[in-house]
């Protein structure tokens, strides 16, 4: 076998596009490989492969790579497959190997957590599935002739773990690689020595180029970057820009033809696309946006990836100018939208903490052009108008943060309770020093080490979520009957006493054998600590628009 001088390949849960579902490709880094078989997740496994055998649709950052090398290379000499398909084209001719990796080890916010239940060393399907690819047989023996440089959001957890011996990776490539990738591929073909790390930056935005084929999910970036200096996350410290228009429609079109008919807007924020001073929401440029997209034939479905609230409460007529469509033209159906056909769109709302204090330590930025004191009131504000439109968002916290005391812990759960009738899912996180971040160098926070509060706050955010998302009551009976039985088979096990009462209320336990066991009292019908007002003034000193000059430089407040 000869196979192909230069071979991209990304494993099969990060590529999997299963029911057109970000959420399910998204649960593969929260569930434990050990008992895939019995959850009914094999599909994981199973993508669409091209009758030459290369891969139909893969992330958008290798598919990025992909086109970079195509301006130097002839595509007969690059292949882009998947882990199965290796065989097929790495051989004797093969000098290189690029392998995306988004989640390769499982030590993100999210996938310290879920797959912790089960046990403390389990490892969760992405992990897995990424183990699999890169100790592929036929990488092994070919290594003595090809290099193996690996890339992509979570490629430092590679180093994090010092498994990049162990795993024969010549090259880890940190950041954003459209200006360093030709020059490090064309080493490697030549034989060259690779440094072990490469540190790249964010690149001109003429250096982006447009894609050549089909993204998982029909991925279409619309920004990079953000600029709003949370102080945990990598992005937040490097200034937005935003794709032009005509390329982004290039990229739609390149999806449609080669079968996609969901497009997914990639953003660290939806409202700073074509942004003004300071974050101001270009409104007219946002609804240019969707109906250029809508409008191109094949576009059947639009979805969305992230989104800051405090933009909807500064500007609340943005959600007229997109609605229409962004909801509209969504896969996802409930009951409890206002949409003729049930519809809702949903997106990745950052909310983080109820913690005046540590939101002012850590956030600041999210909730400009409002004082951090006013965080509750923006995002109670923030959530109604979403609601109004029919945008059911997916909301992070973050449970841990460094120094958090019990009055935080506290502050998060009465602005949780102020949320219940909202309709949303809030998603519990753990704190995780991540690379190239302010707090890199802090203390994980670890899932066995949560106070008696912050297990309530988790397992209230997940009654919630149970029954605004719960479709059969025959199938919830069934689930609260398990959590006892979890509790006492394995629960306190591994985690002790705390967990007891709140994971009861998760079950649905009744309230009266709960009352002065947690913080919220869910039976005497207290009002919430917070309420919605009318509207969220804008301070005085924060109305002047700013210097254009300086507007996509990390805000300093």
């Amino acid at each position: 076998m000869r196979g192909k001088k230069i071979v991209l390949v990304a494993s099969d849960s990060e590529s999997s596009e299963y029911l057109g579902s970000t959420w399910r490709q998204m649960l593969l880094a929260t569930l434990p490989d050990r008992y895939a078989r019995y959850m009914g997740t094999r599909w994981s496994l199973k993508n669409e492969i091209a009758p030459d055998g290369q891969a139909k649709y893969v992330p958008h950052g290798l598919r990025i790579i992909e086109a970079l090398l195509l301006r130097r290379f002839s595509p007969d000499d690059i292949a882009v497959c998947y882990t199965d398909q290796l065989e097929q084209f790495v051989g004797d001719d093969t000098r290189l190997v690029g392998v995306h990796a988004h989640n390769p080890v499982g030590i993100t916010f999210a996938t310290d957590i879920y797959p912790a239940f089960y046990g403390r060393q389990i490892e969760p399907i992405n992990a897995a599935a990424f183990r699999r690819l890169i100790e592929h047989p036929v990488l092994r023996q070919h290594k003595p002739h090809l290099k193996i440089i690996v890339g992509g959001p979570g490629a430092w957890q590679i180093e994090k773990k010092d498994l990049q011996d162990q795993w024969q990776i010549d090259c880890i490539v940190h950041g954003e690689a459209e200006d360093l990738v030709l020059s490090l591929f064309e080493a490697a073909l030549n034989g060259d020595p690779l440094p072990r790390r490469v540190e790249s930056y964010s690149p001109e935005l003429g250096h982006i180029p447009r894609i050549r084929h089909r993204s998982t999910f029909g991925v279409v970036e619309i920004t990079r970057g953000c600029g709003r200096g949370c102080q945990f996350c990598s992005v937040a410290l490097r200034g937005g820009k935003s794709i032009p228009l005509p390329q982004i429609l290039d990229n739609v079109r390149t999806q449609v033809a080669e079968g996609a008919r969901s497009i997914l807007f990639t953003t660290e924020d939806l409202f700073l696309y074509q942004q003004g001073p300071q974050f101001d929401t270009n409104i007219p440029a946002l609804k240019e946006l969707f109906e250029s997209v809508a409008g191109v034939p094949g576009v059947d479905h639009i979805m969305l990836t992230h989104g800051t609230i405090s933009p909807v409460v500064r500007n609340p007529e943005v959600l007229d100018a997109i609605a229409p469509i962004a909801v509209g033209r969504s896969l996802d159906l409930h009951p409890a939208s206002t949409h003729p056909e049930k519809r809702y769109q949903h997106m990745f709302v950052g909310l983080e903490t109820g913690s005046v204090r540590l939101f002012k330590q850590y956030m600041k930025g999210k909730s400009y052009p409002y004082r951090p004191e006013q965080w509750p009131d923006v995002v109670l504000k923030g959530m109604e108008l979403l609601n109004r439109y029919d945008f059911f968002p997916i909301c992070t916290f973050i449970l841990g943060l460094p120094g958090e005391t019990a009055q935080d812990t506290k502050d998060s759960l009465d602005l949780l309770y102020a949320l219940k009738d909202s309709k949303r899912c809030v998603i519990p996180t753990l704190f995780v020093p991540l690379e190239d971040t302010r707090l890199e160098s802090k203390a994980s926070a670890k899932l066995f080490q949560l106070t008696d509060l912050q297990w309530e706050f988790f397992f209230t955010c997940w009654r919630y979520n149970v029954d605004f998302w719960r479709k059969q009551a025959s199938v919830q009976w069934k689930f609260n009957l398990g959590v006892p039985i979890y509790y006492y088979l394995l629960g306190r096990k591994l985690f002790g006493k705390p967990i007891k009462y709140p994971l009861y209320r998760f079950g649905h336990i009744p309230e009266r054998f709960l009352r002065g066991k947690l913080y919220l009292d869910f039976g005497n019908g207290c009002p919430p600590r917070y309420r919605p007002l009318d509207r969220v003034p804008i301070p005085e000193e924060r109305r002047a628009t700013p210097d254009v000059a300086g507007f996509l430089k990390p805000l300093a407040l």
